[in-house]
């Protein structure tokens, strides 16, 4: 059994892990850590999934419990503000690195790490991508690549560049990290509207893919721990780059924001 924990289990990034882990390899047993009262964002036909109430904000003791023997750990909660959330993402890593170094870890970053390359949409060609007026576009721009630092303009980006900051020191801890890239994914898998979403929509289960290509590879001693990668569907008019994470983990997107927009 491959023994997951996801901490902030319930949200829409989570609820599509639940959803679609087992799918793709029944080994997944998945546990989902998260604040009590909060609304579970999973479809009715989410795989079986033990729920544990906690707040890894402020239960230190009741983190590190539920993190023993862990396979595999995806960090997804957050909190609003940008010191709290900062403070209790010491508080995983930490807890991680010294309960089940052994695990892989997933921190979830975000596309908005790297907003100042893109954002918002007022420079070209970006600001005609967003208007979908593809024709115009010639050539089509290098995708941002995945080797892109983070230049974050928001506490959220700041966040998110922080997350990637600690999995980087796993990496010169020895230990396996990756820094999830987050594009945009919603419980509906279907477009919405924001500015230039098709560009950075993804499929929930093309996230599930995503963390199980990182276990995989981390499992054969592949992976290279400390990346930051793009978590993409195979849109049509993207502008991240997926292809660093295709052939480095083995991330095979299957989805498609245009058969959504078409």
């Amino acid at each position: 059994m491959i023994d997951a924990l996801l901490i902030g289990g319930k949200g829409v990034i989570g609820s599509g892990l639940r959803t679609y882990l087992p799918k793709l390899d029944s080994e997944y047993r998945v546990t989902s850590v998260d604040l009590t009262g909060v609304i579970d964002r999973a479809p009715e036909d989410a795989a079986p999934t033990e729920f544990i109430d906690l707040d890894a904000s402020a239960d230190d003791a009741g983190l590190r419990a539920v993190l023993e023997g862990r396979d595999l750990v995806v960090y997804l909660a957050r909190k609003d503000d940008l010191s709290e959330m900062n403070a209790m993402t010491d508080r995983v890593f930490n807890a991680v690195m010294d309960v089940c170094p052994q695990a892989m870890m997933i921190g979830s970053s975000s596309v908005h790490a790297t907003d100042a390359a893109y954002w918002p949409f007022v420079d070209e060609p970006y600001a005609t991508i967003a208007k979908r007026e593809f024709d115009k576009v010639d050539p089509w721009p290098d995708p941002l690549s995945a080797m892109l630092e983070p230049c974050p303009v928001s506490d959220y980006g700041l966040e998110k560049a922080y997350v990637e900051a600690w999995c980087k020191r796993f990496q010169f801890n020895g230990l396996n990290a990756v820094a999830a890239r987050w594009g945009g994914i919603n419980a509906a898998n279907g477009k919405k509207d924001e500015v230039a979403y098709f560009t950075v929509w993804c499929h929930q289960e093309d996230s599930a893919r995503f963390v199980d290509a990182c276990y995989k590879a981390s499992r054969a001693g592949t992976l290279r721990s400390g990346a930051h990668y793009y978590v993409i569907s195979d849109n049509s008019y993207n502008i991240f780059d997926i292809e660093t994470p295709r052939r480095e983990i083995g991330y095979m997107p299957q989805h498609d924001a245009e058969t959504m927009y078409g």
